[in-house]
């Protein structure tokens, strides 16, 4: 799952990109509120979408996006019986660890 996960949070970093971009932005709000605002209107459209349909990609497979900025990822899991998340960051080479549902990564134990 990783090299898909890896994939996803670049599609929703470039997507956020496009949505943070000062020039979109300062066209949207000259634009005409009937078309959006033209090519940047379009380029803020395409960059939502691209970005809701990534989060709703993580969310059917239960996997828990905490922070795209760090790539911070929690994959539920069953250790010892009990349930847990499965922690990793991108850039990580593979999932070292895991913590209990409600210790967040300050609870992160070596697997």
């Amino acid at each position: 799952m990783l090299p898909w996960v890896t994939d996803r949070l670049a599609v929703m970093r470039a997507a956020r990109e496009q949505l943070t971009d000062r020039q979109a932005r300062e066209a949207l709000l000259a634009g005409s509120t009937t078309n959006g605002g033209g090519r940047p209107g379009k380029q803020v459209g395409e960059a939502f979408l691209a970005l809701r349909a990534a989060a709703v990609s993580f969310d059917e497979r239960e996997i828990v996006l905490r922070d795209l900025d760090r790539g911070l990822v929690d994959f539920p899991a069953i250790r010892d019986g009990q349930e847990v998340y499965l922690c990793w960051i991108d850039g990580e080479p593979d999932i070292g660890y895991w913590h209990e549902l409600d210790a967040g990564y300050a609870g992160r134990r070596a697997l």
